[in-house]
């Protein structure tokens, strides 16, 4: 770890204008990115006496080797860049309250001639109308299955809705009375249109003269003696209250806003938000993170709207309710106002419902901190101890925080493919995932070696590091030469070096990696590999292996590591098997292509839904007619007849580590 001495600027030589600035580590990542009126102020308070920061404030500026500031006019933009660059860069030690996820909408396509009810995300479209957005899509699924039974209008794709028309039958949602099938012509455009209507205005919180009006068609039914249709309408006021009573009314005044609370410790801070629209709760979402320093509870508001906001701005409502305002909340105030096209209030409630409901959410938060500690106060221990086990047992300089896993997966030496799977911190980091699809001569059949094909992964992922740093940029700073991306100043995906590198295999395997590291000049990368038969640890050139204790939180997490690049391979081959298996399958049939062919697997996804499909469904694809169609089931129903007879041997996936039969 470098001293903060060691990089900190010249006396006068940071600006005193509002900016936003970020920490670089000795390998040119963004590790931190913070915004200021005052750089200089700002930048000033990290470089003190290390005994009087926090503790994850004092092991960021540790971590870091360089800062680098941008001075901007405005409050406003030193917003607006801090953000932009926080999702750029991903900085390890900013706080992150939230996940990768959009804000789920129920939207409603009241453009089309028979508009569709469902749930989404993403950027809003015209001709669509959106309720929301809610915390969980689950959430909103549970409630429109509710309501259709009560408003029966269409729920289903395009493609089906077609598919439906052209064979003159409906799908399940049509025969269980919960759509009313438009597609068949059971009902006309306009009476469909009246129910889209209906449950518009249900959703949007006219929802009383509705049900009073569900409950007088039931007592005239009753009266009526039609007693069939009055229990179905009874069925229908029950789904109506069971809707109403997810979405509960706790607003008098219509309102929609979005309530904040906050519950918080010296290490971590935990987020609840009730989304309020029209009165009534639409959705909760927690988060709980790791502070990044010992700011007040103002600026971990601000820091939240930022994130929450900056890149949903259909999710702004006219008014955010908050334990305490920013520190700037006129500026907050300013750019979520931009954002969202018209006013947006910021304010603490004094009283009222408002108040009752911020001190509800504000418990919410505090039991949701308390049981997050609970569940990981043993977890964050255990990671570390299971890293500094790995570093200790494998005789590694550092503690191995980046490790990449590697394994490949093959069906008798065809379609051979390979994963790379990285876990940062004991965590995996889905988003670093890769796949490969092993090289060979000629036409692909590049046989069963398994030692070859581990060490051309490792040459193809690690000659892709040399080269993207060769691509880049060295830039001088006080820590030393740093090489960047010359256009965005951060390093290529494929440039971080891992402090790990582990095989799914024995000795030769491992032998593989440490060879093509070596062949490419790499000496500073550890290299292990770990052989599923008896989960023994191997390191190049040793005759022994390295033997963990069978309750060693080390081994468990390595198992973790071996196990997902397995998963991962063995997911990737499948998806390729398919393919190849429709393709082969079909080869014979009169008239059927290549594109055909591929038309087909588009069209159903997989060669399970291509058998099960009958001939009228398989002649809807484009460009395949009755006559055409009719040969597919015949090739179809042949090979399963061949299949079935036991005349032609089924393939098995043999683990060419350690010889052991896998099942499918």
């Amino acid at each position: 770890m470098a001293s903060p001495a060691s990089y900190r600027p010249a006396p006068g030589s940071i600006p005193t204008q509002p900016g936003v600035y970020r920490f670089r580590d000795a390998k040119g990542r963004v590790i931190y990115v913070g915004k200021a009126k005052n750089l200089r102020s700002r930048l000033s308070s990290y470089f003190q006496d290390i005994a009087n920061l926090h503790s994850r404030t004092a092991s960021m500026v540790t971590t870091g080797a360089s800062v680098e500031w941008t001075v901007v006019n405005t409050e406003v933009e030193a917003l607006q860049l801090e953000y932009s660059w926080i999702k750029e860069f991903d900085p390890r030690f900013n706080v992150k309250y939230r996940d990768d996820k959009s804000y789920p909408w129920l939207a409603v396509t009241v453009g089309e001639e028979f508009p569709r009810v469902m749930v989404g995300r993403g950027a809003k479209r015209k001709g669509t109308r959106y309720f929301g957005p809610y915390g969980h899509a689950w959430a909103i699924r549970e409630t429109v299955d509710l309501l259709l039974r009560v408003f029966p209008m269409r729920s289903c794709s395009n493609g089906v809705f077609k598919r439906s028309s052209q064979i003159g039958r409906p799908c399940l949602l049509g025969y269980i009375d919960k759509c009313a099938a438009p597609c068949v012509g059971n009902i006309s455009a306009e009476d469909h249109r009246a129910i889209v209507d209906d449950f518009c205005d249900f959703m949007a919180g006219n929802t009383t003269a509705f049900v009073k009006r569900v409950e007088r068609e039931m007592y005239a039914a009753s009266e009526a003696l039609d007693f069939e249709k009055a229990a179905r309408l009874r069925d229908d006021l029950g789904a109506l209250n069971r809707a109403l009573e997810k979405q509960a009314v706790v607003l008098g005044d219509g309102t929609d806003a979005d309530v904040i609370g906050l519950a918080e410790d010296p290490l971590e801070v935990a987020v609840q938000i009730f989304y309020v629209r029209g009165g009534r709760i639409r959705g909760q979402r927690g988060w709980v993170a790791d502070r990044a320093d010992d700011g007040d509870t103002a600026a971990l508001v601000e820091d939240f709207l930022l994130q929450l906001y900056a890149g949903e701005a259909e999710a702004i409502p006219r008014e955010v309710l908050v334990p305490a305002l920013p520190s700037d909340h006129a500026t907050m105030e300013q750019l979520l106002t931009e954002l969202r096209g018209s006013r947006v209030a910021i304010r603490v409630p004094q009283r009222g419902d408002k108040k009752t409901l911020q001190a509800t959410v504000a418990r919410n938060a505090g039991q949701s901190l308390v049981l997050h500690k609970t569940r990981r106060a043993s977890d964050l221990t255990t990671r570390n101890r299971a890293l500094e086990e790995i570093q200790k047992a494998l005789g590694l300089d550092e503690v191995p925080l980046r490790i990449e896993c590697y394994d490949v997966s093959n069906l008798q030496g065809t379609e051979v493919v390979a994963s790379m799977v990285v876990f940062e911190d004991g965590l995996a980091r889905k988003s670093e995932y890769r796949r490969f699809v092993i090289k060979g001569p000629g036409d692909g059949q590049v046989g069963q070696n398994d030692v070859a094909h581990m060490k051309q992964v490792i040459t193809r992922r690690f000659r892709r590091l040399l080269d993207e740093q060769a691509r880049s940029t060295e830039v001088a700073t006080d820590s030393g030469p740093m090489l960047v991306d010359p256009e965005t100043g951060r390093p290529r995906k494929f440039a971080y070096a891992p402090g790990l590198v582990v095989v799914d295999g024995g000795p030769p395997q491992v032998a593989a990696a440490q060879e093509a590291l070596a062949e490419l000049g790499i000496n500073d990368i550890a290299v292990c590999g770990l052989a599923k038969r008896l989960e023994e640890v191997w390191l190049p050139g040793e005759e022994d292996p390295v033997i963990f204790a069978r309750t060693s939180e080390g081994l468990y997490l390595l198992q973790r590591v071996r196990d997902e690049a397995h998963r991962f391979a063995i997911t990737h081959h499948r998806n390729r098997r398919s393919k190849s298996m429709v393709e082969s399958l079909l080869d014979d049939v009169p008239g059927l292509g290549e594109v055909r062919r591929k038309t087909l697997l588009k069209h159903f996804g997989s060669l399970k839904k291509l058998r099960a499909a009958d001939v009228e469904e398989i002649a809807m694809v484009p460009g395949i007619g009755p006559g055409t169609s009719r040969a597919i089931k015949d090739a179809l129903a042949a090979a399963d007849a061949t299949r079935k007879t036991g005349t032609t041997q089924q393939p098995m996936r043999v683990n060419t580590a350690t010889g052991e039969i896998e099942e499918d």
